[in-house]
C-alpha cells in the first residue's frame, strides 16, 4: 500500500469517527430535554422536532448538503407512510429533515445497541427482529397504534441495507403497503441519491458533498383493497428505481 493510499484511508476513519461524534455529543447535551419528551405520547412532537436539529448538525457537521427536489408539499396533520431506498445510516437523518410531519420510524433493533443513540431509539421507534416473525407481528401491531395517534410511520420497505452494495434497489417487503392501505393513508415515496456514495456501509467509502432527494408525488390508497398491496409495493418499487437509474444530468 502506498502512502497516499494509506493517508486516504486514515483520513476516512477519522472522518467516520467524526459521524459518531456528531451523533453523540447533541444527544449529550439534550439529554434532560430529551428525556423529558419522551416522558408522554403526546409530547412526541416536540421530541420529532428536537430529533429534527440532531439530524441537521449531523448533516452539516459531516459537510453533506441536502439537495431536495420535490413533487408535492405534505400537509399539516395528515399522517402518512414515508418510504425510500436503504443505502446508509445517514438516511435517517436526511429523512428527519426532509420531513416535517412528526412521524415514528420502524428500524432493526440492532441500532439499539449503539451506545447513548440507543437509549432513545428504543424508546421512540418500532422495532422488529427481522428474523422473529412474532416480531413483525408486533410492529405492525405498533404501527397501527401510532397511526391511530396521527402520527405517520416510515419505513425503509427493502428491509435493509443490501448486502451486495452494487445493487440499485432491493426488492421491497410488503409491510408498509399493507399499513397504508389499511389506515387509508397516502404512501409518500422519497429517492436518496448519493447517500451510498456519501456514508456508505463500507468502512473506506466516505466523503462530504451534495446529498440529492427527490420527494415523490404522493399514492392515495383510500379507495384501494388489501387485494392491491403488491400492485402498490411494485408501483413505489418502479418510482423509485427509475429515479435512481435516470442518468445524471
Amino acid at each position: 500500500m502506498n502512502f497516499v493510499k494509506f493517508l486516504k484511508y486514515i483520513l476516512i476513519a477519522l472522518y467516520r469517527i467524526w459521524f459518531y461524534i456528531l451523533v453523540t455529543v447533541p444527544i449529550i447535551v439534550l439529554f434532560p430535554i430529551l428525556l423529558i419528551s419522551i416522558l408522554r405520547e403526546k409530547w412526541y412532537p416536540f421530541f420529532f422536532a428536537l430529533a429534527r436539529l440532531w439530524a441537521t448538525i449531523i448533516l452539516f457537521g459531516m459537510g453533506f448538503i441536502p439537495k431536495i427536489k420535490r413533487e408535492t408539499n405534505y400537509k399539516k396533520g395528515q399522517s402518512y407512510m414515508f418510504v425510500a431506498n436503504h443505502t446508509s445510516m445517514a438516511d435517517i437523518m436526511l429523512m428527519l429533515y426532509v420531513t416535517r410531519n412528526p412521524f415514528v420510524f420502524v428500524g432493526k433493533k440492532e441500532l439499539a445497541k449503539i451506545p447513548v443513540f440507543g437509549f432513545f431509539y428504543k424508546r421512540t421507534c418500532i422495532l422488529v427482529d427481522r428474523n422473529n416473525p412474532k416480531s413483525r407481528l408486533e410492529v405492525f401491531r405498533r404501527a397501527q397504534s401510532k397511526l391511530n395517534q396521527g402520527l405517520s410511520v416510515c419505513i425503509f420497505p427493502e428491509g435493509g441495507v443490501p448486502d451486495d452494495l452494487s445493487l440499485i434497489l432491493d426488492t421491497f417487503k410488503d409491510g408498509a403497503f399493507r399499513l397504508a392501505i389499511e389506515h387509508h393513508i397516502p404512501i409518500a415515496p422519497m429517492t436518496f441519491h448519493d447517500n451510498k456514495k456519501r456514508f456508505s456501509y463500507s468502512f473506506f467509502s466516505a466523503s462530504p458533498g451534495k446529498m440529492r432527494v427527490k420527494v415523490h408525488d404522493i399514492l392515495p390508497t383510500k379507495i384501494l383493497s388489501m387485494e392491491d398491496k403488491r400492485l402498490l409495493n411494485h408501483t413505489t418499487h418502479k418510482i423509485i428505481k427509475d429515479e435512481l437509474t435516470q442518468p445524471t444530468v
